[in-house]
């Protein structure tokens, strides 16, 4: 039997505000990271809301390849809460790395930074979100992070 290929909906892009990274260590392959999660937005067409403060996101990099985990929190427009755990990779040549940190809007296409985004919530408006898996398009766009979250058919 062979499964069909799977179907990807644009479900909502994610509009994080970040802090500034904080540099936890660094050992001879690997350096850890955290960049606070301040706010954002949610706008889409089956899912709209705000990003409530106090998230973040931990990388490890390790060969030029960040592993990436966000955690945060989203409050849907109907109030609903829905926590985010966000996990990916990001991987860019040194020259995209230092375009992106002097605030170019460097082409997508030009680095690779993709999620795997689940969430939790015990909302029945929004428990669809806890059944269902997703795939992220990322990207830096003006000192944010936003993901294009798409659902899995």
């Amino acid at each position: 039997m062979t499964l069909p290929d799977p179907q990807l909906e644009f479900a909502f892009e994610i509009r994080a505000d970040i802090g500034p990274f904080l540099r936890i260590g660094r050992s001879t392959d690997e350096e850890l990271t955290f960049t606070p999660v301040t706010g954002g937005t949610v706008e889409g067409p089956l899912l709209n809301g705000r990003i409530v403060a106090g998230g973040g996101d931990w990388a490890v990099e390790r060969s030029r390849t960040a592993q990436l985990e966000a955690r945060y929190v989203v409050q849907a427009d109907d109030g609903a809460y829905i926590d985010v755990l966000n996990r990916g990779y990001y991987r860019a040549s040194q020259e995209v790395v230092g375009r992106v940190e002097a605030g170019e809007n460097v082409p997508e296409t030009e680095y690779y930074f993709r999620t795997a985004p689940v969430f939790q919530t015990d909302a029945a408006a929004h428990r669809w979100l806890a059944e269902h898996q997703f795939v992220g398009l990322a990207r830096d766009e003006d000192g944010h992070v936003c993901v294009r979250v798409f659902l899995v058919k």
